[in-house]
């Protein structure tokens, strides 16, 4: 197919104006549901991801360091998603346990509520149960298999979240350079290089430079709005993603990266032609376009991240040999409870092992794939705010050639 020269994108300002340098904001609400009639698949599960995406401020970290902190989440304890996620599985141990007590009581005897003992329901049905040493062997294999699956989890989770600020981090450099570098070049900057040299601009038109800028600042949000949607779910970013695109960009140039097979790539390539039409010397352009090699390494790491899981086979061997761990538990705890009446209290306790232990496993799994539980939205429009300021300091602090007299006297070059 003919692609359109990658330069279309930007058209005269004369038939499509650039976009005022406004961020407008999708930010989902970041914290449980507000609506008490809110259904449940908003507060358990895939529908509670987004609720996660916590920032924090200086007025958080305080209420996170209260002292009544572990008073509040015990508070909160049969409210915890975590908890509700795996409530089928805590029912499965649960039921298992309730299940020895009566059959071990029709088989073998139970307490009646006075103290007194009866004599086996059923007589000669055999009672069930295991040796507490086959758990106990295997307890620090389960344990080695946990910490693992919730470091490599959180590791995913960490290094995903380190890609998004070194993309914040690049941002703000780019467009602090380009906006700095904008036209301003000394004599030093026409040093000839394979034949090639840069023309010393004299007189910057503001409205151009405003123009110039303006758009380097939009490219700059354009793509990573645009890589928060390619690691977004469709039905949650899709409609907002075209919204904002088409809000903020010149219409041409929000289509091509709509329509583009790969969105991120597009932007990217808006981004370079941005920095290409800035005048300045190509040094320092490449400079500016070095910050663009590690938005494609941000961008190939959360695709990496969001493509390959932790191996199949050691998730489900963990899933595995948990469930079938705590399923069997109560056979050995039966024995370990015959203080307690009839048994019962072994119920409770392996209710509460199994909140412990499928809670693990279910942090890890929650944890494992980042990026619908990192606030990128919030990040996206950070970025925007910053880049329109950054670039709004245009011509600022540079009447009177400050940089240049500062390089010549470190050069000891005369005046």
């Amino acid at each position: 197919p003919d692609f359109p020269p990658p330069a279309d994108a930007f058209v005269s300002p004369k038939s499509t104006p650039l976009s005022a340098p406004t961020t407008q904001s999708t930010a989902l609400y970041m914290g449980p549901p507000i609506d008490p009639n809110a259904p449940i698949t908003e507060k358990v599960g895939e529908g509670s991801r987004k609720y996660r995406r916590t920032v924090f401020t200086h007025d958080d970290w305080v209420q996170f360091r209260s002292s009544d902190r572990f008073a509040k989440n015990l508070k909160t304890l049969f409210n915890s998603g975590i908890y509700r996620s795996v409530a089928k599985e805590i029912t499965a141990t649960v039921t298992v346990a309730t299940v020895v007590c009566l059959w071990n009581a029709i088989a073998g005897g139970y307490q009646g509520i006075g103290g007194e003992m009866h004599d086996p329901v059923i007589p000669g049905l055999m009672k069930i149960g295991l040796p507490m040493n086959t758990f106990t062997i295997l307890n620090s294999s389960l344990g080695l298999l946990l910490v693992f699956r919730t470091n490599k989890s959180y590791g995913r989770w960490d290094e995903a979240r380190k890609f998004w600020g070194l993309n914040i981090n690049h941002t703000r450099d780019l467009c602090r350079m380009g906006t700095a570098w904008y036209g301003k070049m000394s004599e030093y900057d026409t040093t000839g290089f394979m034949d090639s040299a840069s023309v010393d601009q004299t007189g910057i038109d503001p409205v151009k430079r405003q123009e110039d800028l303006q758009r380097l600042s939009l490219c700059t949000w354009a793509f990573v709005r645009s890589m928060k949607r390619h690691l977004s779910p469709v039905e949650e970013d899709e409609e907002e993603f075209q919204m904002e695109l088409r809000s903020r960009l010149p219409a041409e140039q929000a289509e091509k990266i709509i329509a583009a097979a790969h969105r991120p790539n597009r932007a990217l390539q808006d981004l370079s032609v941005a920095i290409e039409k800035l005048p300045m010397h190509f040094v320092r352009k490449n400079e500016l376009n070095k910050n663009l090699s590690i938005f494609e390494d941000t961008l190939g790491g959360c695709e990496r991240l969001l493509s390959s899981p932790i191996p199949l086979f050691y998730s489900r061997h963990t899933a595995r040999f948990l469930s079938s761990w705590l399923l069997l538990l109560p056979l050995a705890l039966y024995g370990e409870f015959g203080n307690s009446w009839n048994h019962i209290a072994m119920i409770p306790t392996t209710g509460f092992i199994s909140v412990c232990l499928f809670g693990i496993e279910e942090l890890a799994t929650q944890l494992e794939e980042p990026f619908t539980i990192l606030p990128m939205q919030g990040f996206c429009d950070k970025i925007g705010r910053w880049c329109d300021e950054i670039v709004s300091w245009a011509g600022q602090g540079q009447g009177e050639d400050v940089v240049e007299v500062n390089t010549r006297e470190m050069m000891k070059l005369p005046l």
